[in-house]
């Protein structure tokens, strides 16, 4: 095991200044376990038989939501921030960021990016705290162990002693950690992810070994690794949906074995949910051959009137050069008479599209263009619902999300514990943005503003039910050929916005 952090460290302990005197509640801990891409449809007696039991002892939100886009890095940022997009700053798993690399696009969670963007910004890389850096400025300590690089994002700051960070095997302050590798050896290499998975989960409990502390998160790559190379409903995502349910039992019977179960609230949650590609689309080739000078990497210093395309599975990013606004509304107008684009977001008002804000991912460095691929509700080879176009980097028949499709947007929330009603469901409108202020709420964090909300109808000793309403917004164009509509469903509790859907279409 090679840690080719250890010479940066010194860099993120330089970050770190928490001082704070608050006081977490006592009797209380939380944990959330992440289970990456899990359906809601798949959790049954027989798939899932320990997330089964779980819910009937807590509550069931039959109305989750993740953010846009609908994938791992921007969710996992919803979860541990509890705000938006446009307010964390991670706008896609995949974006093109000029100040860190002017000719491609970046993976967002990469030490080496995270590194040089909070040193850009002041230390501040994510916008808002995470509920981590929360937990350690109120006095409390973390265990964090991801099977994936989407844990650096929750705890990159860590400095306190008792708290304990992995994030796909690796560490900020290896030493901390190392009584972890001895006992597990090295982490499995990555065409492993179950046993990646076994092995984070038993390095989370081991962090448990004097105490448990009073937030613990673990991420499960499961099933959304599996179902990459599959698809959902194939036996093999089946199989990685019980190693998960498998995992989850070991985090249970491990709180019991502390005698923590009765003061634990526990979450189990999915970052996404998934479909199954229909059609591969080279948007890139498709664009060139339009006579469009776009490129997924630019071999010289890009120039004004140069589109830069990011893809991020069902959802593609483009950045014009220059913000060159020509260009930007040949593209537009280009993406409208297409059969493959679903719903399309624009930096700028334009006719047919609906504004960045609508979806809540507006920001300075946000693309010129976003464009969902376009869905439907067909069923897949093995009878899974849930089907879509997607970007180039992926072959049809595969899985992958990040659409507005509502087997993408729609995921997993069960929580069980103290805090919690006992064998009920909630419908109300909930969403990943909900975790983080909940959490707070529960060991009496003083935090936010959150954008998500705290899920006070599920708990006990409340007996309010706040009020949900929808919309459906519409945007149309028309051409000479034919009309371009797309629409986009919202739900609202409170001011916490909700996406459940959006689809688009091109009518001769």
């Amino acid at each position: 095991m090679q840690f080719r952090l250890r010479a940066i460290v010194a860099f993120l302990l330089g970050l770190s200044a928490f001082d704070s005197n608050a006081a977490l509640r006592q009797d209380r801990h939380v944990v959330v376990v992440v289970w990456d891409g899990m359906r809601p449809d798949f959790v049954s007696e027989q798939n899932t038989p320990t997330l089964w039991k779980l819910a009937k002892s807590g509550v069931t939100f039959r109305n989750h939501h993740s953010v846009y886009p609908s994938a791992t890095i921007v969710n996992g940022t919803a979860i541990n921030t509890g705000v938006y997009p446009d307010r964390s700053g991670i706008l896609a798993n995949h974006d093109y960021l000029p100040a860190i690399d002017a000719r491609k696009s970046v993976d967002v969670e990469t030490f080496a990016v995270v590194r040089k963007g909070d040193a850009l910004r002041d230390g501040k890389y994510l916008g808002v705290p995470t509920i981590a850096e929360l937990v350690r400025q109120n006095g409390g300590h973390n265990a964090i162990a991801t099977a994936k690089t989407v844990g650096l994002l929750f705890n990159r700051k860590e400095t306190r002693l008792g708290s304990y960070h992995l994030f796909a095997g690796e560490s900020l302050i290896p030493d901390s950690v190392m009584f972890v590798f001895k006992a597990l050896g090295a982490f499995p290499p990555a065409n492993q992810p179950a046993e990646r998975d076994s092995w984070t989960t038993k390095a989370l409990i081991d962090m448990w070994r004097d105490v448990v502390p009073k937030f613990s998160l673990l991420w499960l790559s499961e099933p959304d690794d599996t179902e990459h190379h599959t698809a959902p409903g194939d036996p093999a995502a089946l199989a990685a949906i019980k190693s998960s349910d498998e995992n989850l039992a070991r985090v249970l019977e491990a709180l019991e074995k502390r005698n923590a179960r009765s003061t634990t609230d526990v979450f189990v949650v999915s970052d996404h949910g998934f479909s199954t590609i229909a059609r591969s689309i080279d948007v890139p080739k498709i664009l060139r051959a339009a006579g469009f000078d776009a490129a997924i990497e630019f071999t010289n210093e890009p120039k004004s009137g140069q589109i830069m395309i990011v893809g991020n599975g069902g959802t593609v990013l483009f950045y014009a050069i220059g913000h060159n606004k020509e260009v930007t509304r040949k593209l537009v107008e280009f993406l409208q008479q297409t059969d493959f684009a679903g719903v399309i977001f624009t930096r700028e008002a334009m006719e047919g599209t609906f504004t960045l804000d609508k979806a809540k991912i507006d920001s300075e460095h946000a693309p010129d263009v976003e464009m969902a691929f376009r869905w439907n509700e067909n069923r897949n080879q093995f009878g899974a619902p849930g089907m879509m176009d997607g970007d180039w980097q992926r072959g049809a028949g595969k899985g992958t999300h990040a659409t507005l499709s509502k087997f993408d947007m729609h995921n997993v929330l069960i929580a069980a514990g103290p805090d919690f009603r006992q064998g009920s469901e909630d419908e109300l409108p909930s969403g990943n943005v909900d975790l983080a202020p909940t959490i707070c709420a529960i060991l009496k964090m003083e935090a936010g503003p959150f954008d998500g909300r705290v899920l006070a109808e599920a708990m006990i000793g409340d007996a309010s039910k706040p009020a949900a309403a929808g919309e459906t917004f519409e945007a149309t164009k028309k051409f000479p050929e034919g009309s371009w509509r797309q629409s986009l469903k919202v739900s609202r509790v409170g001011s916490t916005i909700y996406l459940d859907e959006g689809n688009g279409e091109f009518a001769r």
